[in-house]
């Protein structure tokens, strides 16, 4: 890779041409847009009318999730509806800045790009990224200089956001923490690490805790002591899924999906509840439901 200064590529960039104004492209999400303009008119809906950002943001996040799962479940037309209702989740926001006078839909596209542009230099420069690690250390040098220059937090695992879900926020510490060099030199290191950690756990769970119900009752110190070993078991757990290539988030939810269909089909096996058989015999029809649910 080419030399760069802070971070900046070392020419200046060379931005793309605009696509066609008669572009599909172009013309649907301008189809879009007049759509949420007239929503937000004084006689459009009301609905549309009352949210404000602050309003619309779980919306967004409701959206996304559910773009995720067409994404996981591979359906092409599931996709494209799930990723129309985010994009109109961020036209009316950006529509609801515009009307305040904050921001609006063109310095978000405007300033999106800019951002594109200046983080490929080796695209629209002259810096040389032949791998996806190339890129990659080059667009956290840019991002670190960025910061750096709006005397923001510059540290290496900057800009991960705080309410991303605990274990795909782990992954993207992870994955910052190795590229600024941070690293075991072999998935083995994070598998021992994983190790360690259980070992750890062990060494603080009590022989009567093991031995109680469901959810017993701890003391404060040893309840402490548990959440602090438990917590490095999970972010171990993560750190080993990003050096194997494998995201932690999605693991976890596929895991969750096995297990609820394999309990639904032992609750059909059992009649519809499991209150009532012993646990030798629920063992056995979760083993059953395992063996036809691979």
């Amino acid at each position: 890779m080419s030399d760069t200064s802070a971070g900046e590529p070392v020419s200046a960039p060379r931005p793309p041409a605009p696509i066609p104004s008669d572009d599909p492209r172009a013309l649907a999400w301008r189809r879009l847009v007049g759509v949420i303009d007239r929503l937000r008119e004084p006689d459009g809906c009301p609905w549309d009318r009352e949210q404000t950002a602050e309003s619309m943001a779980p919306h967004l996040i409701e959206e996304a999730h559910e773009l995720l799962e067409a994404i996981e479940a591979g359906e092409p037309s599931a996709i494209a509806e799930e990723a129309g209702d985010v994009l109109m989740n961020v036209a009316l926001i950006c529509r609801i800045g515009m009307e305040h006078g904050e921001y609006d839909l063109t310095q978000a596209a405007d300033a999106i790009t800019e951002k594109l542009i200046r983080r490929h230099p080796h695209v629209f420069g002259d810096v040389e990224a032949e791998t996806s690690a190339a890129v990659l250390v080059n667009w956290e040098a840019i991002k670190k200089a960025e910061r750096r220059a709006k005397d923001q937090d510059d540290s290496a695992l900057a800009g991960v956001p705080k309410t991303l879900p605990a274990l795909q926020r782990a992954r993207r510490v992870c994955d910052k923490a190795v590229t600024a060099g941070f690293r075991w030199q072999s998935v083995a290191g994070a598998y021992a690490k994983l190790t360690e950690e259980l070992g750890e756990l062990d060494e603080v769970l009590p022989q009567s805790v093991l031995g109680a119900d469901f959810r017993p009752q701890l003391e404060p110190d040893v309840r402490a002591r548990i959440e602090h070993e438990l917590g490095d078991v999970l972010l171990a757990g993560a750190f080993l899924g990003e050096y194997l290539g494998l995201d932690p988030e999605r693991l976890c939810r596929e895991a969750v999906r096995r297990f609820e269909r394999r309990f639904r089909s032992m609750e059909r096996e059992l009649g519809g509840s499991v209150a009532g058989p012993g646990l030798d015999e629920l063992m056995a029809a979760w083993e059953r439901a395992k063996t036809g649910d691979p």
